[in-house]
This record gives structure tokens, sequence and C-alpha cells, in this order.
């Protein structure tokens, strides 16, 4: 069946990369495990730091981005409760191994002079809530038992967003998908489905090429440093 298994980066815009590379594996603790030249980005900066082996977190540094004011309630909610545009980060939660371990990333980052609350008990896991650079809000969690949506589906809340009971044994239990023998070929540009931010005359451009083509053009597989030159 395909279905995503996990994250495997989550990109964050910044205009100081060194900033946050800096915070992310010195207060928190996550090593750098990769810096370069974005790739097909002219000037951009791409880093990445190692939460697990399949788990990264990533920094987008675009030039330009400098002149683009943050602002709390708009592009930053400024607290778990606070409000952002629809479809940004209104905050990121990482994932500890036990209330131990949470107890000790919030001793960590309050070592490190940063305000940390909690833990709180949510039910369906405990968290610390706190802040990162350039705004970002912040939270690390445990849940002592995998979220059993018997419990946690509401509803009440249901009802009110207008998701019917047919809907939640859907959404609850999605349909498998067997990938065919062929290919599917590119799905023709349709207003009423998600489209990424490229320009409309290159978008319909893209969608014209092959997935070779695609392939051939956009791929940069070699590392910056040769293995054998790395110190």
């Amino acid at each position: 069946m395909t279905t995503p298994i996990g994250v495997h980066h989550l990109a964050v815009s910044t205009k100081d990369m060194k900033g946050q590379v800096e915070f992310f594996t010195q207060v928190m603790g996550a090593p750098l495990v990769a810096l370069f030249d974005m790739h097909g980005v002219e000037g951009a900066w791409h880093g990445f730091v190692r939460l697990s082996d399949h788990c990264l977190l990533s920094f987008v540094q675009v030039p330009g981005v400098e002149d683009v004011e943050s602002t709390v309630g708009v592009t930053h909610s400024g607290t778990g409760a606070g409000i952002s545009a629809p479809g940004t980060m209104q905050h990121l939660a990482f994932e500890v191994g036990s209330m131990d371990e949470l107890l000790g990333m919030r001793d960590r980052l309050r070592s490190n002079g940063v305000v940390t609350f909690g833990p709180i008990d949510h039910g369906m896991c405990h968290s610390i809530y706190f802040a990162g650079p350039e705004g970002l809000t912040l939270e690390a969690a445990f849940s002592e038992v995998p979220v059993d949506h018997r419990a946690w589906v509401d509803p009440a809340v249901c009802e009110a967003i207008g998701m019917t009971p047919d809907d939640v044994r859907r959404y609850v239990d999605p349909a498998p998908y067997a990938r065919p023998t062929e290919p599917v070929a590119q799905a023709a540009i349709d207003p009423a489905m998600p489209q990424m931010g490229y320009p409309p005359e290159e978008l319909a451009f893209m969608v014209t090429l092959t997935d070779d083509e695609v392939t051939a053009a956009a791929s940069t597989p070699d590392p910056p440093v040769r293995l054998a030159d790395a110190p």
C-alpha cells in the first residue's frame, strides 16, 4: 500500500542560516548533517539537522528573504494558540522518547536561557512549549501510547466542521492504493486542485515534460564534498 510513513524533512525559511544551525545544534542537540548550495536555485543555501536516521529538519535561505517581513498573526502564530495565514505552519512539535527525556529537553532549553513552559498533559501527549529563532513556535512532545481515534475524534467537532459519520469512517481508514503496473501519466493542470507556485506559463511547460526529462534536468546526486576528501 502506498502511504506516507513519516516526515523526511520539514523545510523552514530563514534569513539567518548560521543562527538557525547554531540554535538547533547547540541548544537542542540536533547535529548538522548537510549544508550546500540549494539545487537549482542560484544564490540559495539548504541546511539540514538530524532528528533521526529518517527524519531531518531543513532550513532554506533564498536571496530576497531578508526583505520579507515576519508578522505575528500572519506569517507566524507567536504561540501554540495563535493564528497564522492558512497554509502556514502554526507550530512545530518534536518527538522525544520518554517523559524523562521530555523533562531533560525542558531543562536543556532552560539551561541555554530559553523560556520553556510545561510539561502539560494533553491526554494524547505530554508537551513543553518554547520559541526558536525568527519567531518559530516550537513544542516537544511524548505520547505514552499511540493515539486512538475512537477516543480522540470528537463527534461534536466533526459536526461543527461539516464532517459526516461517513466522512469520519473514510478518514480514519483511508482506502488502500495499489500502484498500477504502468506509470500514471502526469496530471493535467486543474484550477480546482492544489498547484505549486510556479508562474503559470512555467508550470504549463513543466507538465509537458516526461518524468525522465525532469529527472535528467533537475537531479544533482553528487555531494559537495567527496567522502574520500572529508576530514
